[in-house]
């Protein structure tokens, strides 16, 4: 759940099981696609109404909203443009559980009283509407809650303090490819980490700094990026001010079909 590094980004695979709809992240030990490295976290899709949820777990086994390894959700709308991430613990303090059925964990009376019954809302995704049907790629905007700087210890000779994160958000956008004459395609610079041409591959830059009026991010270097490198295995990388988490679920949107944004 913290923050990845901010010099260079942590080098993650996805692994993706099309017949449970389940997804499996990995840390990489190794420059190879095919080593597994480390377990991180999983994910399951299910289909709840006209909605599609993903319920993110750090059991790869036991993936319901009940469990004690549940650490947040993904919710879409019906069309699978707009997405709604869910964290089960408050992102900060004074943080305010989300209200509704969809912000809800399970039913009261399904859940065990040593586990909150209910979720924080920390991140929406949307995807634009591609309305006239011009060639390109997904277009996407990322909203973050999140520290904007991390808990801090002054130590003295009387005492310890301990300092709150305070709340802040981070305003992320996808990084517009560029049109190459030659190969007739749109191209991004993945500098070896996706080798498979697909509309889900994506990277995702820095746009407003909301914590300095009328400041701009850095719209190069990227913060997040993922891709294709076989049939079901996909690549990840992120770094500051992202988690393994946060980046997960914005991951996770890219899967399935969105016939209105491509």
């Amino acid at each position: 759940m913290e923050a990845g590094p901010q010099d260079a980004p942590l080098q993650c695979l996805i692994k993706r099981d099309k017949k449970n709809g389940t997804f499996y992240l990995y840390l990489a030990l190794s420059p190879s696609f095919t080593d597994k490295g480390k377990f991180l976290l999983a994910a399951r899709r299910y289909r709840r109404g006209a909605h599609t949820e993903y319920i993110i777990s750090l059991d790869a086994e036991d993936l319901c909203q009940g469990s004690k390894a549940y650490v947040g959700k993904l919710r879409s709308n019906f069309l699978g443009t707009n997405f709604t991430i869910y964290d089960s613990q408050a992102p900060y303090e004074g943080a305010k559980p989300s209200n509704g059925r969809a912000g809800r964990r399970v039913a009261s009376k399904q859940i065990s009283p040593q586990v909150p019954a209910v979720n924080f809302e920390v991140g929406q995704v949307s995807y634009k509407f591609n309305l006239l049907k011009s060639r390109g790629p997904r277009r996407m905007m990322c909203s973050l809650t999140c520290p904007s700087s991390l808990s801090e210890k002054i130590s003295t000779k009387k005492k310890v303090e301990e300092f709150s994160p305070v709340p802040g958000y981070t305003v992320l956008k996808n990084k517009a490819p560029r049109w190459h004459q030659h190969l007739e395609c749109w191209c991004l610079n993945f500098h070896g980490r996706v080798t498979v041409a697909s509309v889900k591959n994506f990277q995702v830059v820095a746009t407003i700094d909301q914590s300095k009026p009328g400041g701009k991010g850095d719209e190069e270097t990227v913060l997040l990026q993922f891709g294709k490198v076989g049939d079901d295995t996909f690549t990840m990388d992120f770094r500051q001010p992202l988690s393994a988490f946060q980046a997960f679920a914005i991951c996770l949107t890219s899967f399935g079909t969105k016939l209105a944004c491509e």
